[in-house]
């Protein structure tokens, strides 16, 4: 029973977070005209050449691409890439119908763009938090990473842009440069609600006051630390490097103790996106 629980859990919570996005693609990004790279901006550039719905549109064109991944793939999209890609568009669908004559509510394409980036990322961010996408441009990521041997990250980068240019076809300048700035800030701010409440920072010391600091991390930010034994290149010295995983508070309080007890102090900090831990019990 609890599996089974935590199976609808599970797609109650993708559920809401596609519903989200779908939000932000139908009340910030059609009525601007801002094509944001993702599927539903390609589908508002070609919703100007076909007199079909955006929500039709993005349907045909994520079961297409669908198709294509498993045939040139595989299947390791998964049932929940399958779901979302085809729940996309029948929740923009849903909006097209209960509100047909929708505009713009803030009446400006930027103040468009920056809602639709925030609110999309809310949705986009939940779903990768659950090992799950929006289908679309991660399947065209996916397949240029196979066949280009492209890096995934910038694969999206990539096909993100071609379908923010892709808007030249049909707009004015202006939306045509809000379409790539939104693309590139979309991948910032997606990142940071990703990333950004998980990160921390890795913090590897080498001090002669070694047991001062040992100490500080122990008792003073009651933290765990690993100690190995490191020799200087150049004098073959044996000497004691302290490596510390911290929070950005602890980071502060511990940057600003080294500095007091050891200005002399090599130390080298790292971003840490994340951590596993398992302790032993």
């Amino acid at each position: 029973m609890k599996k089974i629980f935590n199976v609808v859990k599970e797609f109650i919570m993708i559920t809401a977070a596609t519903a989200i996005v779908a939000a932000a693609v139908f009340f910030f990004l059609i009525p601007s005209h801002v094509s944001v790279g993702s599927i539903s901006g390609l589908a508002i550039v070609i919703g100007n050449f076909i007199s079909l719905p955006i929500s039709a549109i993005t349907m045909i064109l994520n079961v297409g691409l669908l198709i294509i991944g498993f045939l040139f793939i595989g299947r390791e999209f998964g049932g929940k890439t399958v779901y979302t890609s085809i729940l996309l568009p029948v929740i923009i669908g849903i909006f097209e119908k209960i509100f047909p004559d929708f505009t713009s509510i803030n009446e400006d394409p930027l103040l468009d763009m920056i809602c639709y980036v925030f609110v999309v990322s809310i949705g986009l961010s939940m779903l990768f938090n659950r090992n799950a996408s929006s289908g679309g441009l991660d399947i065209v990521a996916k397949l240029m990473n196979k066949f280009l041997y492209m890096d995934l990250g910038n694969a999206m980068f990539v096909s993100g842009m071609v379908v923010a240019v892709s808007s030249a076809l049909v707009y004015e300048k202006k939306i045509v440069v809000l379409s790539i700035l939104g693309t590139y800030l979309n991948g910032i701010v997606l990142d940071r609600f990703i990333f950004g409440s998980n990160l921390k920072k890795r913090v590897c010391i080498v001090s002669k006051k070694e047991e001062e600091i040992r100490n500080f991390i122990l008792h003073e930010l009651h933290s765990g630390a690993t100690i190995y034994e490191a020799y200087g290149a150049y004098t073959m010295e044996s000497q004691k490097e302290i490596i510390a995983i911290v929070d950005k508070n602890e980071y502060a309080k511990l940057m600003t103790y080294i500095e007091k007890e050891d200005p002399t102090a090599f130390v080298t900090v790292y971003t840490v996106n994340k951590i596993i831990y398992r302790p032993k019990i």
